[in-house]
């Protein structure tokens, strides 16, 4: 199989030592084991890969050069919502619950009905909590205050509210034999 002369064998293995990416260095491991003289079936097994795996690294590195050999950017499947979306759903949560939410603190389950209902995109509650991982959100929030509760009458309560419960009493003793015979105390372990 050929090989672009774009870098010798000792240029190849320097950039192997210095890459940084397992997956990179063994793509370029493969390039150089064919550029010495090696078919892709005796190349393969010694760097982990397929025969094929090889040929395809080979040709993307004849086309491209090392650059070929690294991954392509832009795969997967793409996200529900564009960058700006994402950013607005974010403002979205952080500004905490409107009237017209209903609630006093977002849920999981208020976020994907606001998902679906202002952005047009129905996810299931797992993928909503991956979402607000993403962004850099936790799902878990304080305790919510209720839009009623007085903050005054609470510290008052709070204030007037005795710091400890009472001491409860102490239990009188039991006797030692619950059974009702007249039995001494200990006297059972000095029959042994």
């Amino acid at each position: 199989m050929h090989v672009e002369p774009r870098h010798t064998a000792q240029e190849l293995a320097a950039r192997i030592r210095a890459e940084g990416s397992a997956k990179v260095a063994r793509r370029l491991t493969a390039v150089r084991l064919v550029l010495l003289g090696q078919a892709p079936e005796q190349a393969g097994p010694q760097v982990l890969l397929s025969a094929r795996q090889v040929r395809t690294w080979v040709g993307r590195y004849n086309a491209r050069g090392p650059d070929g050999l690294l991954d392509k950017k832009g795969r997967g499947r793409k996200g529900p919502l564009t960058a700006e979306q994402e950013q607005c759903l974010k403002q979205r949560v952080l500004a905490g619950p409107t009237e017209a939410d209903g609630v006093c603190a977002l849920r999981g389950a208020d976020v994907r009905r606001i998902l679906e209902a202002e952005f047009g995109v129905p996810r299931g509650l797992q993928a909503v909590y991956n979402l607000l991982h993403r962004l850099g959100l936790e799902s878990l929030r304080p305790r919510p205050r209720h839009p009623k509760g007085d903050p005054a009458r609470q510290e008052a309560f709070k204030k007037s509210y005795p710091r400890s419960s009472p001491r409860p009493r102490r239990p009188t003793p039991a006797s030692a034999s619950r059974c009702g015979s007249r039995t001494r105390r200990a006297s059972a372990s000095r029959a042994r």
